[in-house]
Order: structure tokens, then C-alpha cells, then sequence
């Protein structure tokens, strides 16, 4: 570990990390907490975005406006999201300000009220939210997906919950899952910028006290089922997005399957790229991306095509990944290690970034990577090594999600069968 970062573990079992960041004027602070959509059952789905919303709407010492009046009074910036795995709770303030950061998250995290009026003006925000992402098809196309790659199970659900869901969502829900899931040994206070570590261990032990002594459970664990949805929908394009069961962290294959992604879809030098929009002139919009989790993961594919081009569109992607499993060049192998190795070494510039990768490393891994080991094993990744990501994933069971006037578009198992050649 460098000698920049600094690890403590309270006795609470909290654990606080940070890295100090010379020459900058800033220090992002957050609270990351291992808990996310796949952690929530069935009738409480949504919760934990519920909670992000939540946070922000009052303590015992602080209305809604206060919270954003103090943080913003000093210049600084207050957010949070949720992810399937993850919520998180953050904030970038001056390096004098460090301790009005600690004072106010570990509040909204301890003391927030609940109050029911805002319960129920937030309820209807999360609605509105709801219905904005309803008729957003290129974004609801990619819940549609989920839930048809890991159907009737918490992976599967969307992060926002459903209209039925959170219209129920009640006080006592709210409460009992942030009790359940907000204790210490589930999260990690994690720092990056101008500041030193033991002022910041000492803000943490002080407004953090109140942490639930609780031991969380482990979620469920995923099932990839794969599958075909399609709903039909009066609109200019189809929105496409097909994917594959992959690796999760931590795998043999982790980087392998990165790199795969980057040279298949990640960018405009990437095969999907150049063939289907530069080549054919068939899409606007055409990426891949890889998505593990901690027991699982996907490669995707997403494309946004019009009716008549759809039939030419599956055809010339599904030749791309029976290519990629045979013929991968050392040319873009190495365009995709420099793509993955710049956009690792940019992020370290960002005191937000490093603050929630340190995080994410101890939940996931138990300690943090150093830069130099992960860089030296995106290097180290062979051409075979790709081939064999692209056929673990290429020949497993797909799932097809559409959305639009798909029926020129293929189904599951002509699919299926044109890969299995």
C-alpha cells in the first residue's frame, strides 16, 4: 500500500482509509455502504434508492434546507447514488471544510428523521422519476434486460423500484433496511485529498458513534438465467441490447474480459464501431461493456438502430464475436490495454474517484490494489487470454432485450444457434 494511503479500523468495526493528495486544495469524503438493490426483498424494492433520496430531507438537527444551506455555504458539492451492490454518500468540500463534510454525512447516515411529510413528497418524486425512465427506452430497455438475465430474484429488480413498490413504501421499510444494512462492518468512510489521517479517523469516531451494531446479511446469490424480452413500441428506432454471463471479480479472467469489452465496443476505434456505424452506416449509437459483480457478471451490448437496417444489424454483430474468439490482433489488443490503463490513471487525478475506488476495493477485495499491480496485470493479458474471455462468454446462454419495432430483429434461438457454429 503507498505510503500516501492510511487505514483504520474503529472498534465498532468501521473502516476509515484515505489517501492525501499533494497539491491539491479539495478533499472528497464519503461514506460507502455495501448494501444495494440485490440486498432488498421482493416488496421492498427500491428501498435503498428510496434511502439515497431520504437522506438529504432532514436530521435531528437539520431540515432539508439547512443540509443543502451549510454544504453549499462553503462551496461544496453533496451527492449520493445507489447501484446493486452499493449505496453511496458523498461530498467534495475545501480542505478547511473537511470537518462540516464528516459533521453532515455521518448525520443524514444517524439521524435522519423520516418525517412522514417528506416521505411523501419524496415518494412522489421517485414516482416522477419512475415515469421519466418509463419513457426513456434506451434507458428502461437496460431494467428489462436485467430482469430477464437474472429473473424472480434481487439481481434481477430494477434500482428504482417499481410504481407498485414504492407507492407502498412505508416509514417502518425505510427504517428497519437502513438499521438491517448501515452498520459499520457494511461500510467504509473513505477520503481522498488535502488532509491528514488521524484529524480524519478522529471525525469519523465522533460523528459516526451512532452506527447500528448489526450484523447484515449476505444477499442472495445470483442466478443468470438469460432469456428474450420485446415489447413493441411506436418508435423511430429499436433499442437493442443483447449480453452473455461473464466473470465476476476477482476472476482469472477479470482483465481478459475488460480488454474484450474495450476492443469489441469500447470506443470509435472498437470492432462493433468501425463495422456496424463508420463501415455500414447502420447505427448512431453501438457500444459493449462488461459489468461484474461479486458471484457474477455480464457483457452487453447495446444498439440503437432503425426498423429497416435491425435485419442487417444482428447478423454483422453476432459475426463480430465468433470472430473475436478466433482473430484478435496485438495492434488493438494494445490500443484496448492503453484505453483501459489511460482511463485507470486519469481517474487518479479525481479525488472523488480515488475516494470511492479505495472503497470499493476493501468491500469487494478486503484491501486496496495497488496502481502499479493492477496496471502490470492489464499488460500482462495475452491475446489467448481474450479469445478465451470472448468464448466463455459468446457461447454461454444469451439474453435479448427490445425494445421498438424489433421484428426483423432475430430471436433467442436463432441466436443461440448461430454462435454454437
Amino acid at each position: 500500500m503507498s505510503d500516501t494511503i492510511r487505514l483504520t479500523t474503529l472498534p465498532n468495526g468501521l473502516t476509515v482509509v484515505s489517501e492525501t493528495m499533494p497539491r491539491v486544495e479539495t478533499i472528497s469524503f464519503g461514506a460507502y455502504v455495501g448494501a444495494g438493490t440485490r440486498n432488498e426483498d421482493a416488496p421492498e424494492n427500491g428501498v435503498s434508492h428510496f434511502l439515497e433520496h431520504m437522506a438529504f430531507k432532514g436530521t435531528t438537527k437539520r431540515d432539508a434546507s439547512a443540509i443543502a444551506r451549510e454544504i453549499e455555504n462553503v462551496g461544496g458539492h453533496l451527492n449520493a447514488y445507489t447501484a446493486r451492490e452499493s449505496t453511496a454518500y458523498y461530498c467534495k468540500v475545501l480542505k478547511e471544510d473537511l470537518g462540516l463534510a464528516a459533521d453532515i454525512i455521518g448525520d443524514i447516515l444517524t439521524h435522519s428523521t423520516f418525517a412522514p411529510e417528506e416521505i411523501e413528497r419524496e415518494r412522489g418524486v421517485i414516482l416522477q422519476e419512475i415515469g421519466q425512465a418509463n419513457d426513456t427506452p434506451d434507458d428502461i430497455v437496460f431494467d428489462h434486460f436485467q430482469d430477464t438475465a437474472y429473473p424472480s430474484q434481487p439481481m434481477g429488480r430494477p434500482v428504482l423500484g417499481t410504481e407498485e413498490s414504492v407507492g407502498a413504501m412505508s416509514r417502518e421499510t425505510l427504517t428497519a433496511y437502513m438499521t438491517r444494512h448501515y452498520g459499520p462492518h457494511r461500510m467504509v468512510v473513505s477520503a481522498a485529498g488535502a488532509l491528514e489521517h488521524e484529524p480524519l479517523v478522529d471525525l469519523v469516531r465522533m460523528h459516526f458513534a451512532d452506527l447500528p451494531a448489526v450484523a447484515p446479511p449476505l444477499p442472495e446469490a445470483a442466478r443468470y438465467e438469460g432469456g428474450e424480452f420485446r415489447e413493441e413500441r411506436d418508435l423511430d428506432q429499436v433499442h437493442i441490447v443483447l449480453g452473455f454471463p461473464s466473470v465476476a471479480y476477482g476472476h482469472d479472467l477479470y482483465y481478459p474480459t475488460q480488454l474484450l469489452s474495450t476492443l469489441l465496443g469500447g470506443g470509435m476505434s472498437s470492432r462493433l464501431f468501425q463495422e456496424i456505424r463508420e463501415k455500414r452506416g447502420l447505427v448512431y449509437s453501438v457500444y459493449s461493456f462488461a459489468t461484474p459483480f461479486r458471484d457474477s457478471g455480464m457483457i452487453q451490448i447495446y444498439a440503437g438502430t432503425g426498423e429497416k437496417e435491425a435485419a442487417e444489424l444482428m447478423p454483422v454483430t453476432l459475426e463480430e464475436l465468433l470472430r473475436v474468439q478466433k482473430d484478435v490482433t496485438d495492434d488493438e489488443l494494445q490500443r484496448a490495454k492503453a484505453q483501459l490503463r489511460a482511463s485507470l490513471l486519469m481517474s487518479l487525478e479525481s479525488t472523488g474517484s480515488r475516494a470511492e475506488q479505495m472503497a470499493r476495493q476493501l468491500q469487494i477485495h478486503g484491501r486496496i490494489i495497488p496502481t502499479g499491480e493492477t496496471t502490470a496485470k492489464i499488460a500482462a493479458v495475452t491475446i489467448a487470454q481474450v479469445q478465451e474471455a470472448a468464448a466463455l462468454a459468446f457461447r454461454g446462454r444469451p439474453t435479448l432485450a427490445t425494445m421498438g419495432p424489433a421484428d426483423k430483429v432475430p430471436g433467442l434461438a436463432a441466436i443461440a444457434e448461430t454462435l454454437a457454429a
